[in-house]
């Protein structure tokens, strides 16, 4: 069995289970530094933990808004694991041998079968996140139940083979909390435990963050953004910090296109704003009225009776009442 194995290298581009070739997908290369809310990646951490005979790591969700970093955080708790990182992307078309071994043709006719970046971190010891895992189908997600649980081992039926996860594969789930995704069954959920939760950062942090990826940005730009950002987190709007960094990337282009005719800051800084994240952003009270008018907030609840009769017609159910008002 593959687990008991020592870990393949993780340039490894070829491993064999049960006389069957697999090729095995390639690392994801990209960096990632987790800037402040020290609790969470701790947390992640402790899930991935083993601390006894017969205990077995937990593969937990991370949840919280489109851009506030879920994908950052497992990159940097791989990072500080030293394993590789492999991420496959989950979408609505995702189908179950996408997840585990795809055959496809090779020179001279033949089938070559491609391990996942799933199956690959499995067999290499390393660490996979399944992103935005809420966009998957439950046909999907069945495929992966033996592994998510103690038996550690995913069945290929293309290929032939059974799965068995090295002692040292880890896994995440990153899920988006809005409205269009699938819904998750029980006994998926079950086994994807903890939640962890991401916040918004505080000020501090979010300034960071901000500075880190784009340390060029001008002082005001910075501010400008950076107050946008916490004025919409207290609003409870939709804005993210990547929304940030991209107003704030598209400003500082706009500043620096023309230097002969430079545009002022704070006009470069709302043109940017206006033009990623739309006119409603250009005041976030009102967007946060609209939004909790679209919510219900502040509506007066209509009856039956409002479906089919305007509230001055004397056959409105409520007009009886006012009627018996007026004889008072």
């Amino acid at each position: 069995m593959i687990r008991d194995a020592a870990p393949l290298p993780t340039d490894a581009r070829s491993t064999e289970v049960d006389g069957v070739t697999l090729h095995l997908s390639r690392p994801d290369a990209s960096g990632g530094t987790w800037i402040g809310q020290d609790e969470v990646l701790k947390q992640i951490h402790a899930c991935w933990l083993v601390v006894g005979e017969g205990d077995r790591p937990l593969c937990p969700r991370l949840v919280g808004t489109p851009g506030i970093g879920k994908t950052t955080l497992a990159i940097a708790a791989a990072q500080q694991r030293k394993q590789p990182l492999y991420i496959y992307q989950c979408t609505a078309d995702t189908r179950p041998e996408d997840l585990l071994v795809t055959p496809v043709l090779a020179e001279g006719g033949g089938i070559k079968y491609h391990a996942s970046p799933l199956v690959t971190a499995m067999l290499t010891g390393g660490v996979c996140l399944l992103d935005e895992g809420n966009r998957m189908s439950e046909k999907s997600w069945a495929s992966l139940a033996p592994l998510l649980d103690h038996r550690r081992y995913a069945e290929s039926i293309i290929a032939g083979v059974t799965l068995h996860s090295h002692d040292d594969f880890r896994c995440a789930v990153t899920m988006n909390a809005d409205e269009s995704t699938f819904e998750i069954p029980d006994y998926i959920l079950s086994r994807l435990q903890p939640t962890l939760t991401i916040g918004h950062p505080e000020r501090a942090d979010e300034l960071a963050i901000l500075k880190y990826h784009l340390p060029f940005a001008d002082d005001e730009v910075l501010d400008l953004t950076v107050e946008f950002l916490q004025k919409s987190h207290e609003l409870k709007l939709d804005f993210s910090t990547r929304d940030g960094l991209n107003v704030l990337r598209y400003a500082m282009k706009r500043l620096a296109a023309d230097p002969e005719h430079p545009v002022a800051k704070d006009v470069a800084w709302r043109e940017s704003l206006i033009a990623c994240l739309g006119e409603d952003a250009a005041d976030l009270d009102d967007l946060a009225g609209k939004k909790r008018q679209t919510l219900g907030g502040g509506a007066v609840p209509m009856g039956l009776g409002d479906f089919f009769f305007d509230p001055s017609d004397p056959l409105h159910p409520d007009a009886d009442e006012d009627d018996e008002d007026d004889d008072d």
